[in-house]
């Protein structure tokens, strides 16, 4: 089976060209929520009334509002055209993060990091910025394993399923090192971890499972570190990070040390300004799993507004057989 990545100029898309019948060769994976919407208020266009979702839409866990929809008729003499508009955050739902997402102040910048003014926004990335091979992590296996212990289920108490750095149910410098033969230029490192299913349980930012009480597995700073030390050994450079939880760090590390954020998101801190881009609310990552995702082309469908740290985005893997 032979593989070309072709980039389509501005196009955010990339095509795999495979000998033989696609249909037989390849398999097509959704790593993408659904973004619940909400019509807005009448007191307020620009917020959601709850009592008025589209479909089943039930409040997703985010660092910003819900989305809004709004919809309008354009009429013909056969029927007429729905058009609408939708209020979303940037890092609503299933997201890519850019370098630009994050502002180092002088303290955390490391030698040779690229200044914040200079980090690429969502218009200036190209196709092969968001396309690229697969390195897999995976630990949903000692994820389920430790949930076992209350029966499946999250808890916010370490003492009951414990997703700390020091638990050793996160992504630590060892798995990191399993991968590093498909640590190349242009790859992404996508992490499994059994998370997503979490994802339409509650509605409480602070209470829900998916957050957990900022008890959820991830990368720790240790295994950031080793990213860093084998891009730099192998003089490669990533595209990015993908996970299935909120982001792409463990839930302790993302919430710091204390209740200003101090010494938090370590993987933000120290890989966006080497130019790495976080996707983040992933899911479906076991059917990557299960289709050998050594053989599988990420491709990150990323909105291409203007100065956006971030945005929605439609991602899907090409996993060759």
């Amino acid at each position: 089976m032979t593989k070309k990545i072709i980039g389509l100029g501005a196009a955010a898309t990339a095509i795999w060209l495979i000998s033989g019948p696609v249909h037989a060769d390849m398999v097509v994976i959704d790593l993408t929520h659904p973004i619940p919407t909400f019509a807005a208020s009448a007191d307020d266009p620009m917020k959601p009334d709850f009592n008025r979702p589209y479909g089943d839409s039930v409040p997703i866990p985010s660092f910003g509002q819900q989305a809004i929809r709004a919809t309008a008729k354009f009429p013909t003499n056969e029927g007429y055209f729905e058009l609408g508009h939708v209020v979303i955050a940037e890092h609503h739902g299933t997201h890519m993060d850019t370098a630009g997402h994050y502002v180092n102040n002088e303290e955390s910048m490391n030698e040779g990091g690229i200044p914040p003014e200079q980090r690429p926004r969502l218009h200036e990335l190209d196709a092969n910025d968001l396309s690229g091979p697969v390195a897999f992590v995976d630990i949903s296996g000692r994820v389920q394993t430790e949930l076992e212990k209350n029966g499946g289920k999250p808890s916010p108490d370490t003492s009951v399923t414990d997703f700390s750095d020091s638990s050793g149910n996160v992504v630590t410098p060892d798995d990191i090192e399993a991968v590093a033969d498909q640590i190349v230029d242009g790859a992404w490192i996508v992490l499994h971890q059994g998370w997503s299913r979490f994802y339409f349980q509650g509605a409480d930012f602070a209470k829900d499972p998916y957050i957990n009480g900022w008890n959820f597995p991830g990368l720790t700073p240790a295994a950031v570190d080793k990213i860093i030390e084998i891009e730099n050994a192998k003089g490669v450079r990533i595209n990015g990070i993908m996970s299935d939880v909120i982001g792409v760090e463990t839930g302790q590390n993302s919430k710091g040390s204390d209740d200003n954020w101090s010494d938090s998101w370590y993987a933000h801190v120290n890989g966006m300004q080497r130019g790495w881009k976080l996707v983040e609310n992933g899911t479906n990552l076991e059917q990557m799993a299960q289709a050998g995702p050594q053989g599988c082309l990420l491709v990150v469908g990323a909105p291409k507004w203007v100065s956006g740290g971030g945005g929605p985005s439609r991602v899907i893997a090409i996993c060759g057989r």
